[in-house]
């Protein structure tokens, strides 16, 4: 019988701590391909490139405990959606039965999933009925800890290849920062908060380009609409809870009120 074939991708680069240590909790249940972004890639969501693309295997950052692992790594010069399909249509020996993405370096909750390269990973997955998990870490250290979600982690992973998800839809995962796994609440099944970045552009007062423009940074700060609803992922994670927040490809608004069915 042929093991799970488990392709793992993030948007923080091939080098990141996240990915090494995703790869490390999971590759006892089945066989892994790893194609990541030869460097960071964060907010890049679904966007894939129109031009040509590089695609290079790499030693593995780890060996695995058991040579009975198949692992294989790749660093793709895409974003994170490019490592996806290049890995499903050239790298990958049969379909993948199921695709992650991350460890995330900070959370990709409430907006920012709209924005994340690690949930894009899943939604891309979903467009092609494979099940999947984007997880993320709510710290943006380089040498984050990792090692209290790894039993989060490893459950749902199983949990998924047990028993599958309605096609078309993935899980967001979200923990939060803890210092041991004993401090985790639980997981809380929960719905996206509403919310917004605010103050989201800084102009370098000191910083120009070679024609005098001035430069420009992202940065702000994020606002809730409704920082008291307990049913939503960026209640549960300011509780100790992990978020887990299924998701679709649908973006269909289904109570949108109805329109004029005339031109006339």
């Amino acid at each position: 019988m042929k093991r799970p074939l488990i392709l793992i991708s993030n948007d923080d680069g091939y080098k990141a701590k996240g990915i090494r240590e995703l790869v490390r909790m999971i590759r006892h249940l089945g066989d892994v391909i790893v194609c990541a972004p030869e460097g960071a890639r964060s907010g890049k969501s679904r966007a894939f490139t129109m031009d040509e693309l590089t695609v290079r295997q790499i030693e593995a950052p780890t060996e695995p405990a058991s040579t009975s692992f198949q692992e294989s790594w790749y660093a793709c010069s895409g974003t994170p959606v490019d490592c996806v399909k290049i890995a499903y249509w050239k790298l990958c020996p049969r379909r993948p039965d199921l695709i992650i993405g991350g460890i995330n370096h900070g959370d990709n909750a409430s907006t920012n999933a709209h924005y994340s390269g690690t949930v894009g990973i899943a939604f891309e997955g979903a467009i092609k009925d494979i099940p999947s998990i984007a997880f993320s870490l709510c710290d943006y250290d380089a040498d984050a800890d990792f090692t209290p979600m790894e039993t989060v982690v490893r459950m749902l992973c199983e949990h998924v290849l047990q028993n599958g998800m309605p096609k078309g839809a993935f899980l967001n995962v979200n923990v939060p920062k803890v210092s041991a796994a004993e401090e985790l609440k639980g997981l809380r099944m929960c719905r996206m908060s509403r919310g917004e970045w605010l103050n989201e552009v800084e102009t370098l007062a000191d910083r120009h380009d070679e024609h005098g423009n001035p430069v420009c940074v992202l940065r702000g700060y994020y606002s809730s609409r409704e920082p008291d609803a307990e049913d939503t992922d960026a209640w549960a994670l300011r509780n100790g809870y992990v978020a887990v927040t299924p998701a679709t490809i649908d973006i269909t608004a289904y109570d949108f009120p109805s329109l004029p069915d005339s031109l006339a």
